[in-house]
């Protein structure tokens, strides 16, 4: 009897580690899922916020570019029409937008206690950062995808290769930058800060990308910081799968092809995630 019992401890003791194991790998799983719903119901739940991410960009593609267009002309914005060459522009803008905006609710969660309860969790800090990088990938992809229905508009048709293609992009663009986002906002404690930061960045990340004019003839200062702008990449991937007459993007002198953009920028979003998740534990 006794070596019955100690027979069966010993298929515990043997047995525990596995399913703790399995357990902890299910339960961060079902954690960044969660965190990913959280986000996409709160999208749905502020109507507000999905109207906002679209009006602008609108803004800029039908004020700006009807304004702009008469000046700049086709041979201005790379041998096309400009309100053509802006429309792939705008979609990068839309993501762009939203995903360094969508680290916001780290900050608001910080402040109101949540974060606090998520880090107590028997969770992963990585978890957590994959989650939310999700969650603003998801929503910021969504708002981009809503302005295709503007294409016909400005005079531009997808193909159904196209139309993927682009979408592929789309989200490697949200993906690197709510990774990016989520780097700030694990620095910061207050909104206020927060949206300043953010600001500063997001504006000379946008106007430096070629999302708004050419990244051509440029002055050899401001061409060196383009090229040194990590959503230079997707925004003329997108641009040339939507606009194949459009100018590629060079790089002393090389012209960058498309696996090379999806490189650079799947590489930023990487290491990107990986500083967040070490931020996290430092900051919390």
């Amino acid at each position: 009897m006794a070596d019955t019992v100690v027979r069966a401890d010993e298929r515990v003791i043997t047995a525990a580690p596995q399913v703790r194991r399995d357990g902890n790998l299910a339960r961060n799983v079902r954690a960044a899922l969660m965190i990913w719903r959280r986000d996409i119901i709160r999208l749905f739940r502020m109507p507000a916020r999905l109207i906002s991410g679209i009006a602008q960009p609108m803004l800029f593609l039908f004020v700006l570019g009807a304004g702009l267009e008469g000046a700049i002309g086709s041979r201005g914005a790379a041998g096309v029409d400009y309100q053509q060459y802006l429309f792939p522009g705008i979609l990068a803008m839309s993501v762009l937008t939203s995903a360094l905006f969508s680290a916001m609710a780290i900050v608001w969660d910080r402040e109101f206690g949540f974060m606090r309860e998520m880090m107590v969790a028997p969770i992963s800090r990585s978890a957590l950062v994959i989650g939310k990088a999700l969650g603003g990938g998801s929503v910021s992809v969504m708002q981009g995808i809503v302005l295709v229905v503007l294409a016909p508009v400005v005079g531009v048709s997808f193909t159904v290769a196209s139309f993927f293609q682009m979408l592929g992009f789309l989200l490697l663009l949200a993906f690197a930058l709510t990774a990016f986002g989520i780097v700030i906002g694990s620095r910061m404690q207050r909104m206020e800060s927060f949206q300043m930061i953010m600001a500063l960045v997001m504006q000379p990340m946008l106007f430096l990308s070629g999302a708004i004019f050419p990244l051509v003839q440029l002055p050899d200062w401001l061409g060196v910081i383009t090229r040194l702008n990590p959503a230079t990449y997707p925004v003329d991937a997108i641009r040339r799968v939507v606009l194949p007459k459009a100018v590629e993007l060079e790089v002393l002198g090389w012209t960058v092809p498309l696996w090379a953009d999806a490189l650079i920028t799947l590489g930023f979003g990487a290491a990107m995630l990986l500083l967040a998740v070490k931020l996290f534990d430092r900051t919390e």
